[in-house]
C-alpha cells in the first residue's frame, strides 16, 4: 500500500474528511432543535477489523459541534500506525449555516496532514494545508469559483429534513453536496435505495434511511491516480442515515462501499443520542 492509499484509508477509518463526510448538507435548524450524539465506530475490510473511532456532535439554537477521531487498529497498524482527528464548529441564523471552521489532522509513521477551513456563507475565507499538495502537472486546479457553494466535510457529515414530515423518507436522499476539504473539490450525489433495520450494541434500534452515494471528483485531483479512479466508477457506496434525538437531523450508521480486495465499512457500535432538557420539559407541558 503506498503513501496515497495509506492516508486514504486513514481517513476511511476516522474522520470528517473520508467515507464519514460521504454525507449531506449543513444543518439548517430549527430555533427548537438541540441535541447531542456520543458514538462509536469500526470500519472493517473484507469482514476483518481494520480501525475505530468515536464521534460526538452538539447542536444547539444558534450553533453545532462536532468532534471526530480514529486510528487503524490489528495488522493494518503495524504497517501504517496511522491515527487522526476532525472537528467542526458553525453558527446558524435563521435556519441556515452562516458560517463553520473546520479542522483535521491525519497522521501515519513519518508523515503528518493537517487542513484547516473556514467557510463563511458557502463561501472558502481561508484554508491551510501542510503539506501543500504536490506540482504534478496533471492535478485539475481549484479556483475561486470551486470555492463558493461548499460545505466542509465534517458539516457535510449532518442531514437536516425540513418540515415536519417523515424524517425518513425517500426524499430525504435527493440532494447533491458540493464538498470542499482543503485538498479536493467534489460533489456528492444522493439518491434513494431502500430501508433497513439496525440495532447499536448500545442506544439506537430501529430503521435507517440508505442512500446511494456516488462521488464526483470536480478539482484538486489527479485524474490518472488509480484511487480516483475507482472511486469515481462506483455506484455501490451507500450510507446508512438514522436520526440524532430531538432534532430532525440525519447522521451516518453505517458507510459502506466495494474496495479491490473487499468492502469497506464504518459501523456504529454505540449510537447513544438525546434531546435537551428544555425539549423534553416542553413536551411534558404540552402532554
Amino acid at each position: 500500500m503506498g503513501a496515497i492509499g495509506q492516508r486514504a484509508l486513514i481517513r476511511g477509518v476516522l474522520v470528517g474528511s473520508g467515507l464519514l463526510g460521504l454525507v449531506v448538507g449543513i444543518p439548517p435548524l430549527g430555533a427548537s432543535a438541540q441535541g447531542k450524539l456520543e458514538a462509536h465506530y469500526e470500519a472493517t475490510l473484507a469482514g476483518i477489523p481494520i480501525g475505530k473511532g468515536s464521534w460526538v456532535v452538539e447542536i444547539g439554537d444558534t450553533h453545532y459541534n462536532a468532534a471526530a477521531n480514529g486510528s487503524t487498529t490489528g495488522l493494518i497498524r503495524v504497517f501504517t500506525g496511522g491515527e487522526g482527528s476532525s472537528a467542526v464548529r458553525g453558527t446558524i441564523t435563521s435556519g441556515k449555516s452562516i458560517s463553520a471552521v473546520y479542522s483535521a489532522t491525519i497522521k501515519t509513521r513519518g508523515r503528518s496532514d493537517e487542513v484547516r477551513l473556514v467557510i463563511n456563507n458557502g463561501n472558502v475565507k481561508e484554508f491551510r494545508l501542510d503539506p501543500p499538495p504536490d506540482n504534478d502537472p496533471d492535478r485539475i486546479p481549484i479556483t475561486d469559483a470551486h470555492e463558493h457553494g461548499v460545505v466542509d466535510p465534517m458539516s457535510g457529515s449532518l442531514l437536516q429534513v425540513p418540515g415536519n414530515g417523515d424524517l425518513l423518507a425517500p426524499e430525504s436522499c435527493k440532494r447533491t453536496l458540493a464538498v470542499f476539504d482543503g485538498r479536493l473539490r467534489y460533489d456528492l450525489e444522493l439518491a434513494y435505495k431502500r430501508i433497513e433495520q439496525v440495532k447499536a450494541s448500545k442506544g439506537y434500534a430501529g430503521p435507517a434511511l440508505v442512500c446511494a452515494v456516488r462521488f464526483v471528483p470536480v478539482a484538486g485531483f489527479v485524474p490518472s491516480r488509480a484511487a480516483i479512479k475507482y472511486i469515481a466508477k462506483q455506484r455501490d457506496i451507500e450510507v446508512w442515515l438514522v436520526p440524532i434525538a430531538g432534532t430532525r437531523v440525519l447522521v451516518p450508521f453505517r458507510v459502506q462501499g466495494p474496495t479491490p480486495i473487499g468492502e469497506f465499512r464504518i459501523e456504529a457500535r454505540q449510537f447513544v443520542s438525546a434531546g435537551s432538557m428544555r425539549q423534553a420539559v416542553g413536551r411534558a407541558k404540552t402532554q
